[in-house]
């Protein structure tokens, strides 16, 4: 099954999918953004296999495969920087919906281009992560790649 419905409302159906044992695709956040525990729980109690499909989530599952996870010591998502990201501070209180809409590298829906604008896709996906990959918040970083050729790295004990 294939989990790509924006928003909240894909919860419902991945977990149903989950509590049958399925192998679920995942390009919503949302589902576990809003149910990461719940998800999560499901998924060790029935022997779901959840596989990231989105750019970020899918890039460090690739990553964390390459390894052993005990060795890891960060995940580290990748942002373009959206519009704003040479804008300075005191400017942002100025910001137009246009220039948010003007995004640099994707061409997205208007929803989730705001909230690359703002960055709050990339908290959503923070968090995300920490769901998916069993890490604390605090061993996820970001950092700013404007030319998104990389989605996802990680770090090794080793500094490798």
């Amino acid at each position: 099954m294939v989990s790509a419905i924006v928003g909240v409302v894909g919860l419902e159906a991945t977990y149903e999918a989950v509590c049958l044992g399925k192998r679920v695709g995942l390009a919503n956040k949302e589902v576990l953004v809003s149910g990461g525990a719940l998800v999560m729980d499901a998924v060790r109690r029935h022997g779901a296999n959840l596989l990231p499909i989105d750019s970020e989530h899918n890039g460090a599952h690739q990553c964390l495969r390459a390894g052993n996870r005990e060795q890891v010591t960060k995940l580290i998502l990748t942002a373009s920087g959206g519009p704003f990201r040479n804008t300075p501070k005191e400017q942002l209180a100025f910001v137009t919906r246009e220039q948010a809409l003007n995004h640099p590298t994707w061409k997205m829906g208007n929803r989730i281009t705001i909230d690359s604008a703002t960055l709050m896709n990339k908290g959503f996906e923070v968090i995300e992560a920490c769901w998916l990959f069993d890490f604390a918040p605090s061993e996820v970083g970001v950092v700013v790649h404007p030319q998104s050729t990389v989605h996802a790295m990680i770090e090794y004990s080793d500094a490798a």
